[in-house]
């Protein structure tokens, strides 16, 4: 099961106009997962077919996340831990984007050169799984 992130405003009905696009286009939810920080809603949907659904999605105007980066969530002041815990495993960082952010948490969006190893380290950061250690 492949992942698409969608950030958005957060409002009413957000998440019944996503399953609306997606169901009239045939594409199924296998999981979902929502979190609102600093008034965005980033919202990880579990697919089978992620790029047809990012295409359809784009097309009725959501930011979709780069589906190729690990979407994590970090307290303020636990990039540094992330960053490191990578660098220890010869893991490079490509590019690093700021998703969303409030006083407490942020969501961000890695894109690695070794992104298998990197999604099995930073599973415990990953939208959906449970609460960060940091």
């Amino acid at each position: 099961m492949k992942q698409v992130t969608i950030i958005s405003q957060d409002r009413v009905g957000l998440l019944a106009d996503i399953s609306y696009i997606l169901g009239k286009s045939g594409i199924n939810i296998d999981g979902l997962f929502v979190d609102v920080i600093g008034g965005k809603a980033v919202v990880a949907l579990e697919l089978k077919d992620p790029v047809r659904a990012k295409g359809v999605l784009e097309s009725n105007g959501f930011r979709i996340a780069d589906p190729q980066a690990i979407v994590v969530k970090v307290s303020n002041g636990a990039l540094d831990t992330i960053t490191e815990m990578l660098e220890d495993e010869k893991i490079k960082v490509m590019n690093l984007a700021e998703l969303s952010a409030d006083a407490n948490d942020r969501v961000l969006a890695i894109s690695v050169d070794k992104p298998r190893k990197a999604t099995k380290m930073l599973g415990p950061f990953m939208l959906g799984n449970a609460a960060s250690p940091y």
